[in-house]
């Protein structure tokens, strides 16, 4: 017997999805997820859980057929999974696995871009990766073009929010950070993260390709110093060490807010950190 229909569903129902998840329950429509050991927490949050993992094909066989599904894996690193395995793999084993959805939203990364001149990059720029992590990431992105060309492919920059500080801790230790300064973060809170995949539901074209982040990139320098800050402790302190060769860019959103209809609330870092720094983690909340 075929496993009941859902409304939605989504795969990876991690620190983005269980956003995504909670503004679907709120509006009413049946959500499922896939998990693989959070089953509990996903049905307080008015969620039903599929449990299973997209490394074994044997454990989808339940996998509903939904209106539209998101799939936001992430990598989980005590998996003792390759990055292959997580990615490519995976999305291969769902695809043979899953009823076609009427629209499949899958959330990529601007890791597959390369360049290193801190100049703009944006949907039309060349994916030329040269860290292995882009290389897999650009590689599950052509699986998923290959196998279902009309999925929605949402580029994210990196998420951040309430929970989901980098390099909190080393700033509250006084470590000094490590690194090129003055390289680009390009970032999203993740509120704005899910925000952006549901206005990619309602309007995006099919086929279509999105870069996602926040309107303004910041310095390694603004932000951890502004973070620092924030958290009352020590004003960060920089080792610098040259990093040659290593990703450096702006990612641009205009494609994002024309044509999918959506604006950040949290324009930049400093709107996006006052919040963070602030808020109390969801997964906190009793």
């Amino acid at each position: 017997m075929a496993p009941p229909a859902a409304d939605a569903l989504i795969v990876g129902c991690g620190y983005l999805g269980r956003r995504v998840a909670g503004r679907w329950v709120a509006a009413g429509r049946r959500v499922a997820a896939l998990t693989r050991r959070n089953a509990d927490a996903l049905r307080a949050l008015g969620v039903e859980p599929v449990v299973g993992d997209v490394t074994d094909p044997a454990t989808l066989r339940d996998l509903p057929a939904a209106r539209t599904v998101l799939y936001a894996v992430g990598m989980d690193r005590a998996q003792n999974k390759t990055m292959h395995e997580v990615y490519v793999d995976g999305l291969g084993h769902v695809l043979d696995t899953l009823p076609r959805p009427g629209r499949f939203v899958y959330v990529s990364s601007t890791s597959v871009y390369g360049q290193t001149d801190g100049g703009w990059v944006d949907e039309a720029s060349p994916t030329e990766p040269a860290e292995e992590s882009g290389r897999v990431v650009l590689a599950a992105e052509r699986l998923l073009r290959s196998r279902l060309p009309d999925a929605i492919v949402l580029r994210f920059a990196g998420i951040y929010g309430p929970g989901r500080l980098l390099r909190k801790q080393p700033l509250l230790k006084r470590e000094p950070l490590v690194g090129d300064a003055d390289k680009w973060l390009n970032l999203v809170h993740v509120e704005d993260g899910a925000a952006a995949v549901l206005a990619a539901e309602a309007n995006a074209r099919p086929g279509g390709t999105y870069t996602v982040a926040d309107d303004e990139p910041v310095t390694r320098r603004a932000f951890y110093t502004l973070l620092a800050e924030l958290l009352g402790g020590p004003p960060s302190a920089f080792e610098h060490r040259p990093e040659p060769g290593a990703a450096n860019r702006r990612v641009s959103n205009r494609t994002a807010k024309a044509d999918l209809g959506w604006s950040p609330a949290y324009p930049s870092y400093r709107e996006g950190l006052a919040q963070a720094v602030t808020a109390i983690p969801s997964e906190a909340r009793p």
